[in-house]
């Protein structure tokens, strides 16, 4: 039984039916992709041995940076916004052999998958940019060799307000500086947007003082202001990408309120079901049906604590049916 037929049996299934408050399903999209012109060769032949064709706003987005715009890119997560941004930060690599570029990640996994990928690239292309990840957990051995050969370095924000004082011992990265990608950039926000947006104003003064004026790459899967948000965290302006071109399935939105049946009944929703209980429910009914599922909860603790409850379950009905 297919993933959809499943999605159609819990919107139809007693337990689960009274309680969904809306469904909305946004029909199938093909993709739609473009030509760009005058790509590196190297660039040319990855691509193909991946049999790669660039989506339309991966061809714009290129095209953009390529142009020497800033560029804020605002499409959906799986619909290749790391590939958009790389090639031309890779084609520059390719063009130029002491270009620099600096990616910024509010957390250290997050740019430890992006060295993966970075490292990818860097023996696919026959390139030498030694992409490095520079944080708290860099051995000290390593970080002079960092400052002194890598030309990517992948970092966070609490260790670049570390290091920016000790600019001096990064001139040779800071004199070729081409290129600043703050990836997620939605996570910039507040007060910790704030303190991010003056340290990107310390990094702009460094970078000119050593004579660089580098472009900025913002990406983001889930953003409301997206030009807004890009030039108050840098002070530049952007060209905003934010057509997605890339394919994608039906996708059913399904807005389920625990309590309203209760409310529909006029029964007291002190007796209802608590809403980390449901989530459980609803996580246990998708995993029983065979259907890849993601559950977010509010906190890390709930997380573990559905998982572990979830796994408990799944090994009791496990040993029913085994002993059946």
């Amino acid at each position: 039984m297919s993933d959809v037929e499943n999605i159609d049996m819990f919107k139809n299934d007693v337990r689960y039916r009274e309680n969904i408050a809306h469904i909305e399903t946004i029909p199938a999209k093909k993709a739609s992709f473009k030509k760009v012109d005058n790509l590196n060769e190297r660039i040319i032949d990855y691509l193909s041995s991946k049999d790669v064709k660039l989506y339309k706003h991966q061809a714009d987005t290129y095209e953009a940076i390529k142009d020497g715009e800033n560029v804020i890119i605002t499409t959906p997560t799986a619909s290749g916004k790391t590939l958009a941004f790389n090639l031309p930060i890779m084609e520059t690599m390719i063009e130029d052999s002491d270009a620099t570029a600096l990616y910024i990640y509010p957390a250290k996994a997050l740019s430890n998958d992006q060295l993966h990928v970075l490292e990818g690239l860097e023996n696919e292309l026959d390139i030498k940019i030694r992409p490095r990840t520079y944080d708290g957990d860099t051995p000290r051995d390593d970080k002079r060799g960092i400052r002194e050969k890598s030309r990517i370095v992948l970092t966070n924000p609490y260790q670049l307000h570390l290091i920016l004082s000790w600019h001096h011992q990064w001139s040779r990265f800071y004199k070729n500086l081409r290129y600043i990608v703050i990836d997620e950039s939605h996570y910039y926000k507040g007060v910790f947007g704030s303190n991010v947006a003056f340290l990107i104003k310390r990094l702009k003064r460094i970078a000119n003082f050593y004579g660089s004026y580098p472009q900025f790459i913002l990406s983001s899967a889930t953003l409301a202001n997206p030009l807004e948000l890009a030039n108050r965290l840098t002070g530049e302006d952007f060209v905003l990408v934010d057509n997605d071109s890339s394919p994608s399935g039906e996708k059913d939105f399904i807005l389920y309120n625990p309590f309203k049946n209760y409310v529909r009944k006029k029964v007291n929703t002190q007796n209802a079901p608590s809403v980390h209980m449901e989530t459980e429910n609803i996580f246990m009914y998708m995993m029983l049906k065979n259907i890849q599922t993601l559950c977010f909860t509010v906190s890390r603790k709930t997380t573990e604590l559905i998982a572990r409850k979830g796994w408990k379950k799944q090994s009791e009905i496990s040993c029913i049916v085994d002993c059946l």
